[in-house]
């Protein structure tokens, strides 16, 4: 699971009902107002970044994506923090970009860095599963990962909102965390099983990993967790009426998971997954 804070970890059901998905997801709301704070630091250099032309989508994600320029005209990022890779699918060739998150704090530092651009871009504020209405069947691809699947409690309702952005023929494009990867502890330099149930492991922790968000200034808040099997992720899909035209399971990672791992084992563990679906 994403950037979590082990030594502070407390295993819990999974959330069973829309109150309990709720309350969870408005604690990470909180949790996630908090962390926002290192990537406002960052939006001036993000800002640059992105003026210079410098996307942050992944080398796998371009490679299965391709030039977005001749088939997307809008894309959705579902779940885009502070927006600097909703803003790096314009130069990939999307013709304008939406962004929802359930963060105010992120989504003010979006649409801060689209204005400095010039961007065709809106952001929303929302929990994700409360994305606008006025989307529905607009979307080219909906875009989302890198860390996005372990915040939500409700993966059907998440998999019924792709499925009603996605125009005709759209595209979801997943690009996360393999959830076998929570098997393993992080730290040690050889693979150690790390006692979570893989079928049905959540959790609520407090703080930030010190190489992601690190100390706060406030008592950080309580946030929730929960690891979905690709099993999972694909049921949900194709219960929501869509189609799975890829499925890749892979050794290539985007933040140091295992870091005193050598590399070339590594590369023998899953650490990310890409998944693409069509309405």
């Amino acid at each position: 699971m994403a950037e979590r804070a082990p030594d502070d970890a407390a295993v819990i059901e999974p959330a069973r009902g829309t109150p309990e998905v709720r309350r969870r997801h408005a604690a990470n709301r909180a949790a996630w107002d908090q962390a926002a704070v290192r990537y406002t630091e960052d939006l001036p250099a993000a800002v640059e970044r992105l003026r210079a032309g410098r996307s942050s989508v992944h080398p796998v994600e371009r490679a299965a994506l391709g030039d977005l320029a001749p088939w997307c005209r809008r894309a959705v990022h579902l779940q885009c923090a502070s927006g600097e890779d909703t803003l790096s699918l314009l130069a990939e060739g999307a013709g304008e970009v939406v962004g929802v998150d359930i963060s105010a704090a992120h989504v003010a530092n979006a649409r801060a860095a689209a204005a400095a651009l010039g961007a065709p871009a809106v952001f929303h504020a929302c929990d994700v599963l409360d994305t606008p209405r006025e989307l529905d069947g607009t979307a080219d691809l909906v875009y989302t990962g890198r860390g996005a699947l372990c915040w939500l409690h409700d993966l059907d309702g998440w998999a019924a909102v792709v499925a009603r952005l996605l125009r005709p023929g759209g595209l979801l494009s997943v690009f996360d965390n393999h959830p076998a990867a929570s098997l393993f502890d992080r730290e040690p330099a050889h693979p150690r099983y790390s006692g979570i149930d893989y079928f049905a492991h959540a959790e609520s922790n407090a703080g930030w990993s010190a190489e992601y968000i690190g100390a706060l200034a406030e008592e950080p808040a309580v946030k929730y967790e929960r690891l979905w099997t690709i099993g999972q992720v694909v049921q949900a899909l194709l219960d929501a009426g869509l189609t799975l035209t890829r499925l890749a399971e892979l050794p290539d990672a985007y933040w140091a998971e295992f870091p005193n791992m050598p590399e070339a084992l590594r590369r023998r563990l899953p650490s990310t997954f890409l998944l693409h679906a069509r309405r």
